[in-house]
């Protein structure tokens, strides 16, 4: 009994233990259901709060917005409204300027018709003057011929008589006006002729032309060129043929000679020999051989160059060795070897157009400066010396004839004719030869100046570097007579103020407008 007891006991305990673990279970369930709940309304009231504040913030941020747009709108309303109230006054400026525009209009119109009324009664009055005056004339023919017992016919050979004394009397001024031209003409072409020569002599006769300027690193060089005893700077000049100018310049040594190609040749070697350091007469020697090979070289090289570009074939060895050394000849400041390639390349195409041998043009036009490669040991022109170098280098007989005449004036070819008008071309554009940009400006200034100070001229005006004026005149003061004496006499005055290559071309304008209105 006692064991059933226990086992009753023990079951009862057992089902009290689990009915109160299921209380305590059951309490704490609905407690956590409960702080669940509570966490559950707190997490949505904060997100009920956070979503009232996004919603605040963006209507603030909206509000913001639409009160930003609204000020730029306001702000663009005005400015349009400013630019519609310029526009507005602009319009009733430009109103009030066609009014007093139309007014003015108005009163020129009625001062025209009076005007035409007076004129035609002027005219009017002129032609009845101009009977008077043609009746007063008879008279007075018929009086002057009862006076002078003459008859008109009488009168009319007297009257030639005089005109022609006076033209013979003009004829003889105008020859010795001829004659001192002629004087004038002969002691220019003598002052060119001189100078041309001096040209192949000495290169040129500008100072800048005749010395080269070597940069040393310091001045204690110029003692190691000079030598010992002056020995090495005796060595170069002999070995050169050039004057060596050693002076208080800094950090530099003067080469003047006349032949541009023995200072070319001077100026590598002495460079060298500033490089090098060993400066005595054996290296000297050694250096300035090395030198002239060079030069040589170069001039060989820019023949060949030529001779290619223009396509030019079959040249002799010695022609292209000319046409090298042309690039170390000057005339007037122009550069022989680029003036003889422009002239080149003009003649080829001025044959082109003329449907001739454009090769020959520009063979010739390449050569026609070849006598200036020479030195002064050749006599003769550079014309004629070209020409004879040609001929001694089988070139054919045109292009001999060509360079012979190209400065002729009267050449007996056309490729002559084409070559000269080429040469004429490429010397006399402006800036070719050594002229001041300042004296060519004032030239054509002197040039308008001149026919500005005629009477009847409207306006003057210096074209094709010079060589033209053209000279606009006043049609109610200058007659179509006259305006063939005004160019004469611009031309004299021309003439007698100014000096000038060549000849100049005046031409004198009168036209005459007729002007109406069509209303």
């Amino acid at each position: 009994m006692s064991g059933i007891y226990l086992v009753v006991t023990g079951l009862i305990a057992l089902i009290a233990g689990i009915g109160a673990g299921y209380l305590i279970f059951n309490r704490l369930s609905t407690k956590r259901v409960e702080d669940a709940r509570n966490l559950a309304d707190q997490i949505i009231e904060e997100a009920k709060k956070e979503a009232e504040n996004i919603k605040k913030e963006a209507e603030l941020k909206t509000k913001s917005e639409l009160l930003k747009l609204q000020s730029e709108m306001e702000k663009k309303y005005r400015e349009k409204e400013e630019e519609f109230r310029k526009k507005e006054q602009r319009l009733i400026q430009k109103e009030e300027v066609l009014d007093r525009r139309i007014d003015q209009v108005e009163k020129k119109e009625q001062e025209l018709i009076k005007r035409e009324r007076d004129i035609i009664e002027t005219e009017r009055n002129l032609e009845r003057r101009v009977t008077y005056y043609d009746q007063l004339v008879e008279e007075v023919k018929t009086r002057l011929e009862r006076i002078a017992g003459m008859t008109r016919e009488e009168a009319k050979e007297e009257l030639k008589q005089q005109i022609i004394d006076e033209a013979k009397l003009e004829a003889a001024k105008t020859v010795k006006q001829i004659i001192e031209e002629a004087k004038e003409e002969a002691e220019r072409e003598a002052k060119k002729i001189i100078a041309l020569t001096i040209q192949r002599y000495a290169g040129d006769y500008v100072s800048e032309s005749t010395v080269s300027v070597v940069t040393l690193p310091n001045d204690e060089m110029k003692g190691r060129i000079i030598g010992r005893e002056g020995r090495n700077i005796r060595a170069i000049e002999a070995a050169t043929g050039v004057d060596v100018i050693i002076d208080d310049t800094p950090e530099a040594v003067i080469i003047s000679a006349h032949n541009p190609v023995r200072r070319e040749i001077a100026r590598l070697s002495l460079e060298k020999l500033v490089a090098d350091g060993r400066i005595h007469p054996a290296r000297i020697e050694e250096v300035v051989q090395q030198s002239k090979k060079e030069i040589e070289r170069e001039i060989k090289e820019a023949g060949e160059k030529a001779v290619f570009d223009l396509g030019i074939s079959k040249l002799h060895p010695e022609l292209v060795k000319l046409v090298g050394r042309l690039k170390y000849r000057t005339s007037f400041g122009q550069n022989i070897y680029v003036h003889s390639m422009e002239v080149a390349f003009i003649s080829g195409m001025m044959a082109s157009e003329l449907g001739l041998d454009v090769k020959m043009a520009r063979r010739a036009g390449l050569l026609h400066d070849i006598g200036k490669a020479v030195d002064h040991e050749f006599e003769g022109t550079h014309a004629q010396i070209g020409a004879d170098l040609a001929k001694k280098y089988g070139e054919p007989p045109e292009i001999v004839q060509a360079i012979a005449q190209h400065h002729d004036d009267n050449p007996e070819s056309i490729l002559a004719v084409i070559v000269q008008a080429a040469d004429a071309l490429s010397a006399a554009r402006p800036g070719a030869r050594r002229e001041m940009l300042e004296n060519y400006i004032r030239r054509l200034e002197e040039l308008e100046n001149i026919a500005m100070q005629f009477h009847g001229v409207q306006k003057a005006y210096a074209i094709q570097a010079g060589r033209e004026l053209r000279v606009i005149v006043q049609s109610d003061k200058i007659s179509d007579e006259e305006s063939l004496m005004l160019s004469r006499d611009i031309a004299k005055e021309i003439e007698k103020n100014l000096n000038y290559p060549g000849q100049i071309k005046v031409t004198v304008i009168r036209e005459t407008r007729a002007i109406s209105f069509a209303r």
